[in-house]
């Protein structure tokens, strides 16, 4: 009997669709996200591992698991796993893209709301103080229809962003390093520009981009510099990508209107500055967290898991 080992605790479906399919299941069931000396002492007799974006499997874990034919991870990231060392052993590594994409749209196009229309600020005013009644110009916000998008990567949640957005009347450009084509870009309704144009020309810049080298800190003092005084900033997908210690500061000094985000930079801590900002919201990585998301990438790490021990390929490889 195969041995799987999830280093966090999964929706039901899928261990359950592994224990009906006749694998021996063991789950971490900490309070607090598996350490690194946990994980070591579980890999060592097993035959796949299913984990989250927020564990790391380095060389340490997988030298000490000789059996591993697979590495599930439960996210559409995977900077988390050595993915080279682990091709370098004869060890498959899967992610679960695509099915996030409207979860994590959904939760851009609502911080862009909150934001604009100071919502979250709201909300702690009527709980701490209440307010003194409707009046014309109490607690202005901003309308979002007619405002400038940018979205830095545009991938499938780029995508999606976009198509939301245009909805609700925004105008969308965006940045990639291989610009759509022309017909692609008038089905999306999408303009590319530069990213020093974008953003300098973006009332709203949404990151939806993976984590790489050349991406890391690319929201600097210099970008916030560059960005409108008015215009704000929502980071939805990996947190390097801003420099938090800058961005504070372009917050404190006005350089911009203000921040939402949903990943940081020293994942899970948060810059205490930002906590103090009435400007800024700060979400608990809840891009994809939702029951239906949650479900579908909950069946692809088991399916997977699956097609390879009946020696099939397995779907969403990240390191052919």
């Amino acid at each position: 009997m195969s041995k799987v080992y999830l280093s966090a605790k999964l929706p039901k479906i899928a261990t359950q669709k592994l224990i009906d399919a006749g694998f021996e299941v063991t789950v971490y069931d900490g309070t607090k996200l598996i350490s690194h000396d946990t994980l070591l002492q579980n890999v060592k007799d097993i035959d796949f591992l299913i984990t989250p974006l927020s564990t790391k499997v380095d060389h340490d874990i997988i030298d000490a698991a000789p059996k591993l034919k697979l590495i599930a991870n439960f996210g559409a990231g995977f900077n988390n796993i050595d993915t080279a060392y682990a091709k370098e052993k004869g060890i498959v590594v899967t992610n679960t893209p695509k099915v996030s994409t409207n979860a994590v749209s959904e939760v851009a196009i609502g911080l862009i709301l909150a934001l604009s229309h100071r919502i979250v600020e709201g909300d702690k005013k009527m709980r701490r103080e209440g307010f003194p009644g409707w009046a014309p110009l109490y607690f202005l916000g901003h309308e979002i229809a007619g405002q400038t998008l940018g979205i830095v990567g545009l991938g499938n949640i780029g995508r999606d962003i976009a198509r939301k957005a245009n909805a609700l009347g925004m105008h969308v450009q965006y940045y990639k390093r291989n610009p759509l084509s022309d017909p692609e870009e008038r089905s999306e309704k999408v303009t590319y520009a530069s990213l020093n144009t974008l953003i300098s020309t973006s009332d709203f810049i949404v990151i939806s981009a993976p984590q790489t080298d050349e991406n890391y800190h690319q929201f600097n003092m210099s970008a916030f510099k560059a960005m409108k005084s008015t215009a704000a900033i929502i980071n939805v997908g990996r947190g390097p990508i801003i420099d938090e210690t800058a961005l504070l500061e372009a917050l404190n000094n006005d350089e911009i209107a203000g921040a939402a985000l949903d990943v940081y930079e020293n994942e899970p801590d948060v810059n205490d500055g930002l906590k103090l900002l009435k400007n800024v919201i700060l979400t608990p990585h809840i891009g994809n967290a939702s029951v239906e998301a949650r479900d579908a990438m909950a069946n692809i790490v088991a399916d997977n898991i699956i097609l390879v021990e009946q020696e099939e390929n397995a779907n969403f490889i990240v390191n052919p």
